[in-house]
């Protein structure tokens, strides 16, 4: 069985044939599959960047920020981006809380921030300065509540 986009074959699939199967001392039935990988590379791929994967440890450090209904996971992000450009690697939300007992127009976001320096191990001194410039930088743009 082909598959094709227009004319172009992109795979071909199939049961391996008996009789060359029992020349191979096969016992049992053997499939294929036949990629034409330079078709499926060109139809399928944008451009490609590699990136070296980082000699030193990350780490990942939490916070849950009580702050007004209408701000948004986007705003916390600029916020970040914006107090802590060179260590920052990532962050994400993993739980978004909104209860009577946080106040009225408010929720909890439960953060997590992925810190990395290429060049060294960070230190509990560096880590814990990067997380402090964030909580300033969330309690100051975003009047942000930090629970602890």
């Amino acid at each position: 069985m082909q598959y094709l986009v227009g004319k172009q074959v992109l795979a071909t699939i199939g049961l391996v044939r008996s009789d060359l199967a029992k020349r191979a001392e096969l016992k049992q039935a053997v499939f294929f599959a036949d990629l034409s990988w330079n078709a499926l590379v060109d139809r399928y791929t944008t451009e490609v960047t590699f990136q070296e994967i980082p000699k030193f440890p990350e780490v990942r450090r939490d916070l849950s920020l009580v702050i007004d209904k209408n701000v948004s996971f986007k705003q916390i992000q600029e916020v970040a981006r914006k107090y802590e450009k060179n260590l920052l690697q990532s962050l994400n939300v993993f739980d978004i809380y909104e209860g009577p007992n946080l106040g009225e127009g408010k929720k909890s976001y439960s953060v997590s921030f992925t810190l990395l320096d290429s060049t060294q191990t960070l230190t509990d001194t560096q880590i814990d300065k990067t997380m402090n410039k964030l909580m300033l930088g969330f309690e100051k743009e975003l009047e942000a509540v930090i629970r602890k």
